[in-house]
């Protein structure tokens, strides 16, 4: 096997595993590099792909214990927790091997191995045996993704404090966890296992949860999921966690009082955010530009500060998105291969995967008061809608926000049932440059949720037909 390449790719997650394909498309030589030992990166193995599992499995778990008022009974629904991880690791194993299978297809070579940068185009790869090889290649990708952060003095051990990894794999439901973060990961996390029995508190830096979101949004989305029965500790900084007597002691202080308090917890979720994973990255310093916040400094087309090396996904600013990542990867091998590469940074939707989904795509009512814009507001509640009534999902609504000058849709946000796949028509929508009254032009099918979108359109103008 030749050590040459026009292409090496350090990571297979979405960024990595995508820029590989489609570089093999564009007819380079590829390899991508891997020291997990399998391909997929965080988002199949530990993040994306797992959670989306257990969220499914204890929503319909739930649903079968609750489902009594559409005159099915189901009294004896039991659960049996191994049987579910089970499920999420057919599932993990299914994707990761549907890589294996696309990489076979467009003739990628894929290594496990940690690779090491020694130049511009040369990697020192050390096998999972701890053999070493060299090989070049005429442009290296860095796509090493991200890894879980703490807070200071609090270390995760895996054991009773976790990060999102050791909590999608659970031998047990705990009687109570303390989610330590009201971001995305903490309440999907959350929200799992209080489905399946636990009682979860949520502690939050700042005053709401979801605090990236529209804070409309975000105050139903808290509302929503205290009626669930997850519990919230907001403007509170967790100051230490100890053990006593089996259980785990967490110190908290609120910022506007000054108060500190204590609640006990069996077990604790650290999901403060995630950090840019560059470690071991070089065989000695950095040959490259590395911002003081972690990130890998690149140009507008992913060029790192070297020739010949690029650099997409979570070790670059910006969302931490494995579509995010994906784009970035399409666009960077289009870009080696002298083709135009674009990422529309403006439109890359956002989602929390609950029950409801909470979507966002462009901007929300506060950015736009922030840069001065003026802008336009319709709203749809999911209360009046026919498929909603009909599927007993009727919490939450659709905003849409346009311009008052132009009436271009700036931001579209939806709190609702299956939020994450209709906001896709809102992206498409802005991708297009669409205005309100194009969406609102648009004929929906009746009935479905996604009328809610048309009829929050209808609503920019005061002009929504079913409210």
């Amino acid at each position: 096997m030749s050590n040459e390449y026009d292409v090496a790719i350090i990571g297979s997650g979405p960024g990595g595993y995508v820029c590989a394909i489609r570089a093999a498309q564009l007819g380079l030589k590829v390899v991508c590099i891997d020291k997990r030992g399998k391909h997929g990166g965080t988002c199949l193995n530990v993040g994306c792909i797992p959670s989306k599992a257990l969220l499914h499995a204890s929503e319909l778990y739930s649903d079968a214990k609750n489902i009594s008022s559409m005159g099915i009974k189901s009294e004896k629904v039991s659960l049996n927790l191994a049987e579910m991880m089970e499920y999420k690791n057919e599932v993990i194993d299914g994707n990761v091997k549907g890589i294996e299978f696309l990489f076979r297809k467009n003739n990628i070579t894929g290594i496990f191995a940690e690779a090491r940068i020694i130049s511009s185009n040369e990697l020192l790869l050390i096998s999972l045996e701890g053999s070493e090889e060299k090989i070049t290649a005429s442009n290296i990708v860095i796509a090493t993704g991200s890894v879980s952060t703490s807070i200071p003095g609090v270390e995760i051990d895996g054991k009773k404090i976790l990060s999102s990894t050791e909590t999608l794999s659970l031998n047990e439901v705990p009687s109570r966890i303390a989610v330590i973060g009201g971001g995305y990961i903490g309440l999907e996390l959350g929200s799992v296992w209080s489905r399946l029995g636990s009682e979860v508190t949520v502690i939050e830096y700042l005053d709401r949860i979801a605090p990236a979101i529209d804070v409309e949004v975000s105050l139903q989305f808290q509302k929503i999921l205290q009626k669930q029965g997850l519990k919230f500790i907001l403007n509170s900084e967790v100051l230490s966690i100890s053990r006593n007597s089996g259980d785990l002691d967490i110190l908290m202080k609120d910022h506007k009082s000054g108060q500190e308090d204590s609640i006990q917890s069996d077990i604790a979720l650290v999901s403060t955010g995630r950090k840019p994973y560059v470690d071991g990255l070089f065989s000695e310093d950095p040959i490259i530009n590395i911002k003081d916040n972690g990130f890998i400094d690149i140009d507008k087309h992913f060029r790192t500060s070297v020739e010949g090396i690029w650099a997409i996904g979570d070790v670059v600013e910006g969302p931490m998105l494995a579509h995010k990542a994906e784009e970035e990867g399409i666009a960077v091998a289009e870009l080696i291969a002298g083709k135009p590469g674009h990422v529309s940074y403006n439109i890359i939707p956002s989602v929390i995967y609950t029950n409801p989904e909470v979507a966002s795509v462009g901007m929300s009512e506060e950015q736009l008061q922030s840069d001065s814009v003026d802008y336009k507001v319709g709203k749809f509640p999911f209360l009046a809608n026919g498929r909603a009534k009909v599927n007993k999902t009727t919490e939450g609504f659709v905003k849409v926000l346009s311009s008052s000058e132009t009436d271009q849709i700036l931001g579209v946000h939806i709190i609702g049932e299956q939020a994450g796949t209709m906001i896709g028509e809102a992206a498409v929508a802005m991708e297009f440059e669409a205005t309100s009254e194009d969406l609102a032009r648009i004929c929906h099918a009746h009935p479905t949720l996604s009328e809610a979108i048309k009829e929050a359109a209808l609503s920019v103008e005061d002009r929504a037909i079913h409210m």
